[in-house]
């Protein structure tokens, strides 16, 4: 008989008492408004009883928030699919001569705001491969074509790993790439291809993108120009809850020091059609951990958003009560996550994230992309 089988069933009861004394010390701290630090976050990431996380979390959530619940009217445009990086982890991206590779064409872009973008449309989000047929001038000139067509729009655009592409390819410093891309109608930043801040993560998975210090090097700078952005944290592949946490304590320590980032968005990694495939992927349980520890643990940061687009909307919702308080926006027509295999919509309206947010007991606030403006919402 194996000794082990042979022990009395330890009750879960007793195994979340046992995390009793911890809980109660992070906590306190929460109440008081102390820091809580790596410690604290490792423990919340292994700790079993992930309600009273949740809890803790949705206290904090309440007491920056209320009962409010943000979105925006969005729209995601992916410009172009065609890559010089092979990441484990993307779906998205193709080489010269693959079936389904695009780029579409400055005067393809101005149709699409002409024709296609809705009347209350008030972000563009924009991101796309890191393409080697594409010239500098293309992307300030993709943003100027945007906004000679829809001049109220906000233009949020460009991960850091593209800015530092920019400056590569236009033989510019950041700070010149930038006052190019501010002239040309820039907004703000999106926080995508941080992935996680790990060394071995990076050597691992995405070896020819930036490195963390490279990427949080070039964070700083486009927050030193007064660009805002937000930050992100790709969870679910082979990263550990010590690397995760990890990433979170360095994303503070750069809003520590410059107070440009927006919002925390962790990000639930989709492994169909990667070349980490035979992975499972996280589950709803980490997926609410993941949010409940960052809002603990990134205090700095005053939004945290719960991106429906790879929670799903059933996941998005709990997620309103784990921490988050954002629900990104409509999105319409999202192309990098679903070509990883995600079964949730390429877009809802404005009255489907009104009604989820409702039905989640929280209340829809429809806002611009830096939190500056409420619109009113149908009651």
């Amino acid at each position: 008989m194996n000794p082990a089988t042979s022990l009395p069933p330890r009750s879960v009861s007793r195994a979340f008492a046992d995390e009793g004394p911890r809980f109660a010390e992070i906590e306190a701290k929460v109440h008081q408004g102390q820091r809580l630090d790596y410690e604290d976050g490792v423990f919340l990431m292994h700790a079993r009883d992930v309600h009273r996380l949740g809890r803790i979390a949705n206290e904090e959530r309440e007491r920056r928030h209320g009962n409010d619940a943000f979105f925006v009217v969005n729209r995601h445009l992916n410009p172009s699919n065609f890559c010089i990086y092979t990441c484990k982890f993307c779906a998205f991206a193709k080489k010269a001569g693959d079936p389904g590779g695009y780029r579409m064409s400055l005067e393809q872009v101005r149709q699409m705001a002409r024709d296609e973008f809705e009347p209350d449309l008030r972000e563009v989000h924009i991101v796309g491969g890191i393409d080697p047929k594409l010239p500098y001038e293309y992307y300030v000139d993709l943003l100027r074509v945007i906004k000679e067509e829809k001049p109220e729009i906000h233009l949020k655009a460009y991960t850091m790993i593209e800015v530092e592409w920019l400056a590569r390819i236009g033989k510019r410093s950041v700070d010149a790439v930038l006052d190019d891309l501010l002239d040309a109608g820039l907004g703000s930043c999106p926080g995508g291809g941080v992935e996680v801040l790990s060394d071995r993560v990076h050597q691992e998975l995405f070896p020819g993108k930036l490195t963390a210090d490279d990427w949080l090097a070039t964070a700083r700078a486009v927050q030193s120009r007064g660009i805002p952005m937000n930050a992100t944290m790709l969870y679910g592949h082979i990263e550990t809850p010590e690397e995760l946490v990890r990433h979170m304590v360095r994303i503070r320590e750069l809003q520590d020091e410059t107070g440009g980032f927006l919002t925390f968005i962790p990000l639930a990694f989709h492994p169909a059609n990667t070349e980490l495939s035979h992975l499972p992927g996280p589950t709803g349980i980490l997926d609410i951990r993941t949010i409940a520890v960052s809002r603990l643990m990134v205090d700095n940061i005053d939004h945290l958003k719960t991106y429906w687009i790879m929670h799903g909307l059933g996941v998005a919702q709990v997620a309103l009560r784990y921490g988050a308080d954002d629900m990104d926006g409509t999105v319409v027509e999202e192309k990098i996550t679903h070509d990883a295999g995600a079964d949730s919509p390429l877009g809802v309206t404005r009255d489907e994230l009104i009604r989820l947010i409702r039905e989640a007991g929280r209340e829809p606030v429809e806002r611009d992309t830096t939190y500056t403006q409420r619109f009113p919402v149908p009651s």
